[in-house]
């Protein structure tokens, strides 16, 4: 297929695993998630492909020496589970109409509601050109980037695609040099609340953080049953398989963060998180016992200290979860971008869009003033 100018031709692939990792990771940059070993490794785990609902098709543009100059991971979906951009409303409305809104083109990673670059190269106009041609011409009812980095927002409004935005709550460190200086930020009644939660959720246990190669068998035969119980009452069905989690220390090495409690030498919760290059990403949370505000300690306060402690920017800890702003998480746009051939279609969700939008801008002013932060003259 051509892109827009028709100087460039792009191409599918089967497989990113089909892909040079040298080449591909080239244009992946230092994001865990779009790197070759991540995504071939939701490929190989059968986590994607097969009957997942979600078959890879890769976008790919040579440049003109034959080197991969462009790529995106993409893939055809015949269901919108995964994705943390909810488009069920779209598939129940395209479908009334007597259409087939299944399968539909998805630029994203899977599974992975982390912001970050969507179009992997410098040829950003020729892959959004690409997904738009295999689109049309494969009659699929649209094509979706989601979670696109900000950077790519304009692209994508250029080309006429459909924006959409979210919010998510994200952890800044502000040079602070331990826990206790980031809580010094805080109002005092905040500060005071997280210490209460931290003391009861740590009694009687003990706590390890594990890297890459340091997660044994048996730890992650315990992060699995935690994802397991986790996936089974948030989605009715975990996504990712068991040989995901196998694989997932060796394939990313360090980049791998576990966060476990343990009661007499047993962990009862886990939390999984991928290390970038200035951000902790927080992924999966589980446990076998309820233990009052565990969750927070595992999933918010330690994965803070370990940013802290490791001189890292950020900390993302997942979709949604107002109550993670008592916990000095702060509300940041996402944005992701859609394209819709059938102009009735388009329409119908940009008039939609357009009404979200305004509700979501109203939302953060009231999120940004609910953030515990002390102010500069209190205190």
């Amino acid at each position: 297929m051509a892109d827009r100018d028709q100087s460039i031709l792009a191409r599918i692939a089967p497989s990113v695993g089909s892909i040079a990792a040298a080449e591909w990771d080239a244009l992946a940059g230092h994001d865990p998630f779009t790197s070759h070993a991540f995504l071939t490794l939701l490929e190989d785990s059968q986590s994607v492909g097969r009957h997942s609902g979600w078959t890879p098709v890769p976008l790919l543009i040579d440049g003109a020496d034959g080197a991969l100059a462009a790529a995106a991971s993409a893939y055809l979906k015949a269901h919108s589970q995964g994705e943390y951009v909810f488009d069920h409303g779209w598939a129940d409305a395209w479908q009334r109409a007597g259409g087939n809104y299944y399968p539909k083109l998805q630029m994203a990673v899977p599974f992975t509601p982390v912001p970050g670059r969507r179009m992997l190269g410098d040829r950003s106009v020729s892959l959004i050109a690409a997904a738009e041609a295999v689109t049309r011409n494969n009659g699929l009812s649209s094509a979706h980037a989601t979670f696109i980095a900000p950077q790519e927002v304009a692209g994508f409004e250029a080309a006429g695609w459909l924006l959409r935005e979210g919010i998510q709550y994200h952890w800044q460190n502000r040079d602070y040099a331990s826990f206790d200086d980031f809580l010094a930020a805080l109002a005092s009644r905040k500060r005071k609340a997280i210490r209460k939660e931290r003391a009861t959720a740590r009694e009687g246990l003990e706590f390890l953080a594990l890297r890459g190669g340091e997660i044994g068998p048996s730890q992650w035969d315990a992060m699995w049953h935690f994802y397991q119980d986790t996936g089974s009452r948030k989605w009715g069905r975990p996504y990712l398989t068991r040989a995901f989690f196998a694989g997932l220390g060796a394939a990313l090495g360090d980049a791998v963060l576990l966060l476990l409690a343990l009661r007499d030498g047993q962990p009862i919760a886990g939390a999984l998180n991928l290390v970038g290059k200035d951000t902790v990403y927080g992924r999966y949370w589980g446990c076998s016992e309820e233990v009052p505000f565990l969750h927070f300690e595992l999933s918010y306060y330690q994965a803070i200290e370990w940013a802290i402690a490791h001189g890292l920017a950020s900390v993302q800890a997942g979709a949604q979860g107002e109550h993670k702003l008592a916990r000095g998480y702060e509300p940041v746009l996402t944005h992701s971008a859609h394209f819709l051939p059938d102009r009735g279609f388009r329409e119908a969700v940009a008039t939609f869009l357009d009404g979200e939008r305004r509700a979501i801008a109203s939302e953060m002013g009231v999120l940004r003033g609910m953030l515990p932060y002390r102010s500069t003259d209190s205190e």
